[in-house]
């Protein structure tokens, strides 16, 4: 049992392609900048609430095509609930979908999107520009659920506007017979015997963050020179052809091919591209490695709060989670969905389902999580400082 990973379908779609599913129309909106909205959301909760209109990634959520079950937990809410869930399979991309609705929350216009999923800096984006609704938490008995090391991110301290769909670990993709040794650090991506084999990504949060690690710097707290230190030390491995290149997804074919002996990688591909190499494996550094989110929200002025809220307190119910969890592969962000997956696979006789629960990259225990760092939430400043260096260095 192996669908593909939501960021795998990117790589195959490609990043420039905007993928939409059904629903209702998303105007294109122009405008530069980041101006908060002079204006007030009068739509908010305005609907009758017995549909929620859902901005998800391509592939990240359940389905019945290869799972184990003979109905999906969308299927499921709506049959306990009456409400209709509107699933737009339209985020392939932060930056793109916030270019979309940013000319219709500048004006306060109803976007007709009760929930979105959006990566941690994007999320951090919206709360900071007013964009995303108060939770109330009366709706949301479940998310006493939320495991405790995404409880309180830099960006949403309390989680007052958010919380994780799914997670991830970005760290060190590689295949021990090709690298003759096995892994230990961040810093033996650097070894000369690797030259022209290695690849990064082009998600500056996590080829940086993880680099800092590997030279003493907590990701959590760099400063702009931290930055410059960090894009200095990419830069020697740029221009001696250390790196082969900065990817996005398309690095998966490349490190299961043998191309690239090792890589900086999300945890959910490496799970993914272990059907086609069951040698790769996913290095927990000794240095730490990198933790991400990718959250709901309610946007701003979103006609069925209630009806949004309802459903995020369905997902974060430990069996629906876990029955989610089993097509979609990443980190699970809900206390007891591990129990859970046990069990449904006990019930069903699946030995897979049950296997499954055992993945240290699904359900990561105490002592990896404990390594796990955060990238410090940017403000607008900072963000383009950093963004600068890393874009410099990576030729973007």
């Amino acid at each position: 049992m192996n669908p593909p990973s939501r960021r795998e379908f990117l790589r195959r779609m490609g990043y420039g392609t905007l993928f939409v599913v059904g629903g209702p129309t998303l105007l294109a909106a122009c405008g530069d900048g980041e101006e908060t909205a002079g204006c007030t959301f009068t739509s908010t909760n305005s609907g009758d609430n017995k549909q929620v209109n859902f901005a998800n990634w391509p592939l990240y959520i359940d389905v019945l095509e290869d799972g184990y079950f003979e109905s999906t937990s969308l299927q499921d809410f709506e049959a306990a609930t009456g409400i209709k869930v509107n699933y737009l399979e339209e985020v392939n991309d932060n930056d793109s979908w916030f270019g979309k609705v940013q000319g219709q929350m500048t004006t306060c216009a109803n976007i007709e999107r009760d929930l979105a999923v959006l990566t941690d800096w994007m999320a951090a984006r919206f709360i900071r520009l007013g964009w995303a609704e108060e939770l109330n938490k009366g709706n949301l008995p479940n998310a006493v659920n939320l495991v405790d090391s995404l409880k309180s991110p830099g960006f949403d301290s309390t989680r007052t506007y958010t919380l994780p769909w799914q997670s991830g670990m970005t760290a060190i993709g590689y295949d021990p017979a090709l690298t003759g040794r096995e892994l230990t650090s961040i810093n033996d991506i650097f070894d000369p015997a690797f030259a022209g084999k290695v690849t990064m990504l082009t998600e500056m949060r996590d080829t940086l963050g993880l680099v800092m690690l590997g030279m003493g710097i907590d990701p959590a707290t760099p400063s702009l020179s931290d930055a410059e230190a960090a894009t200095d030390k990419i830069r020697q491995y740029v221009e001696n052809g250390h790196i082969r290149r900065f990817t996005g997804n398309d690095y998966g074919e490349d490190l299961a091919a043998g191309n690239v002996v090792a890589a900086i990688a999300w945890s959910g591909d490496i799970i993914q591209l272990q059907a086609d190499n069951p040698n790769l494996e996913f290095l927990i550094p000794e240095e730490g490695l990198m933790l991400w989110s990718d959250n709901m929200l309610i946007p701003a002025g979103a006609a069925n709060q209630d009806a949004a809220e309802l459903y995020m307190n369905s997902v974060y119910d430990p069996t629906v989670a876990a029955k989610i969890e089993s097509w979609v592969n990443y980190i699970c962000p809900v206390k007891g969905a591990q129990q859970a997956m046990r069990d449904l696979g006990a019930e069903i006789g699946d030995d897979d389902l049950v296997a499954l629960a055992d993945d240290p990259l699904i359900f990561p225990d105490e002592a990896t999580l404990s390594k796990t760092h955060i990238f410090k939430n940017l403000d607008e400043e900072e963000e383009r400082q950093f963004n600068d260096l890393f874009q410099a260095v990576i030729g973007a």
